[in-house]
């Protein structure tokens, strides 16, 4: 008998874009309405075709100045007015219609930012859900949250964030401070403002009070207007640490309470006693979700040194079974790299460690002719210097170190000026809570990678920002009390390069 294929060969199975309903263009959404702004508009396009998908508004000075003014408005004469539990049942309506809606805000999402679409229907739309129901559930009982004596809102909220995990960045941002009792201007990325305009059509479905949120579109100088506008009490963002920096510059003195959360250079630390086949797959998820476009990814692989060429060949041949392709196939494992900006990022990151000694090795795929690609890709010699092990390449690309003892692994795990993430695998219980005990990181998992739950706390320490978000700890950034403001926690009086995490 002939020898049979061991790999299946797939057939196309792409969504239909059919379900969407998309306009030609988009305005800014302002006191429960779309109005066009007074900057230059700009097109969103497909990072997988290069193809325009509709028209967008740009934020000026006098557009951020009506946002909000409109979200005041809406804090002192509705919202803040408000029974905790009338602000959850709009939480809840929100989180009805995000699941009614599932099918669409997915397409959006993949069409828009180039993530395949098993992710943002498995992963990011149901977790945007879940964060809507959690902090309704969080509504009436702020009083028993432990956040001292008559905990109140803030205020207005400015709140700017990133592209590649558009919607569910928004959830993360818009749910706890609605439930806080604060109001909103949010700014999405600018070539991600898809789907936090059709969140827009959702918040006028849900009978939303008009300016309680607030979306206005731009690039890097609209939300710069927007966080140092004398009229917003909190600022949150999440995005790179040289931007997290100027806010955090621009902020202090300010009296606005401050947020960040920034880069991420991850460590996955795999002991020889891990349970290889789960480590294996731990490791792709860690890096090659979402091409990498990760801030807590596993970009760093600290394996130990008498296993480390049996997980390079494994982690080459589970690469090799990966598809890179259309967003919208529900086939594919690997989709476009979200703007062409980025790719060159990558590329040139790539570039240097080829330059700097390091061993380079990439998956065998087929790259499509438009669009911005980039094969998974592995490095091996690597060293602690090289920029490739120490910058945040931010793509689908995996430096691998290794190390002899715990104590080098944690070492070499803490040698990055960033502190968001880490990951451990191996069977030893003591080991494993050793090790993280000693890790400077917000957040460690144990023998798994890239999970998240609503209730949940995450963030950093060091250049990857401060403040939390998720769980209880992620109302704290949207609620002041009298208990907070005499211990001086009300306000954003931390500094960046501190490493200190409220």
């Amino acid at each position: 008998m002939p020898e049979t294929n061991r790999f299946l060969d797939y057939a196309p199975a792409p969504e239909s874009t059919a379900i969407l309903n998309l306009r030609e263009s988009y305005g800014l959404f302002i006191d429960g309405e779309f109005s066009d702004g007074h900057g230059e508009s700009f097109p969103t396009i497909s990072p997988a075709t290069e193809a325009k998908i509709a028209q967008i508004s740009t934020a000026d000075a006098s557009d951020v100045d009506r946002a909000v003014a409109a979200a005041r408005r809406a804090y002192t004469r509705t919202w803040s007015k408000l029974s905790g539990a009338d602000r959850g049942k709009y939480l809840f309506r929100i989180a009805r219609l995000v699941q009614e809606r599932a099918r669409e805000l997915a397409v959006a999402e993949s069409l828009d930012n180039g993530k395949p679409i098993k992710e943002s229907r498995d992963v990011d739309v149901p977790l945007v859900a879940a964060w809507f129901f959690y902090y309704a559930g969080w509504a009436d009982k702020l009083d028993y949250a432990g956040l001292g004596p008559n905990p109140r809102s803030l205020g207005v909220a400015a709140q700017v964030i990133p592209w590649n995990f558009p919607l569910l960045m928004l959830a993360w941002k818009i749910a706890p401070a609605l439930a806080a009792g604060n109001t909103v201007v949010i700014k999405p990325a600018e070539t991600t403002p898809l789907t936090a305009l059709i969140f827009a059509e959702i918040l006028q479905q849900a009978d939303l009070p008009a300016g309680v949120v607030n979306i206005i579109t731009g690039a890097g100088d609209t939300g710069s207007l927007l966080v140092n506008h004398p009229d917003v009490n909190k600022v949150a963002f999440t995005g790179s640490t040289a931007v997290g920096r100027a806010i955090a510059c621009s902020t202090a003195g300010s009296g606005k309470k401050l947020t960040l959360e920034l880069g991420g250079k991850a460590a996955n630390i795999v002991f020889d006693d891990a349970p290889m086949d789960q480590a294996i797959e731990g490791i792709v998820n860690g890096i090659f979700f979402n091409q990498g476009h990760v801030c807590c990814a596993g970009s760093r692989l600290l394996v130990q040194e008498n296993v480390k060429d049996e997980v390079v060949d494994r982690l080459k041949a589970r690469l090799s079974t990966l598809r890179l392709g259309d967003p919208l196939d529900k086939n594919t494992d690997i989709g476009a790299i979200n703007s062409r900006a980025q790719l060159e990022r990558i590329r040139e990151l790539s570039d240097i460690g080829e330059q700097e000694g390091a061993e380079r090795w990439t998956a065998d795929c087929e790259i499509p002719k438009n669009g911005f690609w980039f094969a998974p890709t592995i490095f091996t010699n690597v060293s602690t210097s090289h920029r490739i092990a120490r910058e945040e390449v931010f793509g689908p690309v995996l430096s691998v170190l290794s190390f002899r003892t715990p104590a080098e692994a944690i070492s070499k795990a803490n040698n990055t000026p960033y502190g968001l993430s880490a990951g451990i695998w191996s069977s030893n219980g003591s080991r494993v809570l050793g090790v993280a005990d000693k890790l400077r990181a917000g957040v460690v998992w144990i023998n798994t990678f890239n999970q998240f739950d609503p209730a949940s706390p995450f963030g950093g320490y060091k250049e990857s920002g401060y403040g939390r978000e998720g769980g209880r700890h992620g109302l704290a950034a949207y609620l002041t009390s009298a208990a907070l403001e005499s211990s001086g926690r009300g306000s954003s009086s931390a500094a960046l390069t501190t490493g200190v995490s409220k």
